[in-house]
């Protein structure tokens, strides 16, 4: 009966979140009354807390303790991910990412785009780029291929310009050029 009444929960909880987020609360609390450690629940009240709350923190924990409950659930990871680059979290995100892509069922080209979305935090362009296009190129989703493009065009303009160089133009001298010229008069 009591798996029942955790089901009955888990099931209201989802079907009423993002739209009804009291209800969807109320449902989570209930659920994990009855099973403190089930990852649906855990994971639900991550995404409350990260998407709803801005309190990422506390949907870190959440989103933790879904994962050590349940590390092979591959819809976990995404938002976990998303979470952790919000809350500027990169090392731990690097960490999660690549544990991330080994698991069986995980969305890889989400992984990839995440990855992106990492290196540009980062400052990190070109590799942005290229974890892009892989994502691009394991996708099954055309519109995540498109969506995967735009932000490929939308990274390329932070790349730095480069400057062409006129061949006759006389080359520039570094310091230390410099300085022996100055020494000799020659400048």
């Amino acid at each position: 009966m009591e798996r029942t009444n955790f089901n009955m929960y888990l099931f209201k909880a989802v079907e009423a979140y993002p739209y009804e987020l009291e209800k969807a609360v109320e449902a989570l609390h209930y659920a994990l009354t009855y099973d403190p450690e089930n990852a649906i629940a855990l994971f639900y009240m991550g995404r409350v807390y990260s998407e709803q709350l801005g309190d990422y923190e506390t949907a870190k924990a959440y989103f933790a303790e879904a994962l050590a409950a349940d590390m092979g659930n591959p819809q976990i990871y995404p938002y976990f991910l998303y979470t952790l680059l919000l809350n500027e979290d990169y090392k731990e995100a690097r960490k999660l990412l690549d544990y991330a892509l080994t698991i069986k069922a995980t969305d890889k080209a989400l992984m990839y785009m995440y990855e992106g979305f990492l290196n540009e935090a980062q400052g990190r362009y070109k590799k942005a780029i290229k974890a892009m296009k892989v994502g691009q190129e394991r996708t099954f989703n055309e519109g995540l291929d498109e969506y995967l493009g735009r932000q490929i065009k939308r990274i390329e303009k932070k790349l730095p310009k480069k400057t062409k160089k006129n061949k006759n133009e006389p080359k520039k001298k570094n310091a230390l050029q410099k300085g022996i010229l100055r020494r000799l008069n020659l400048l």
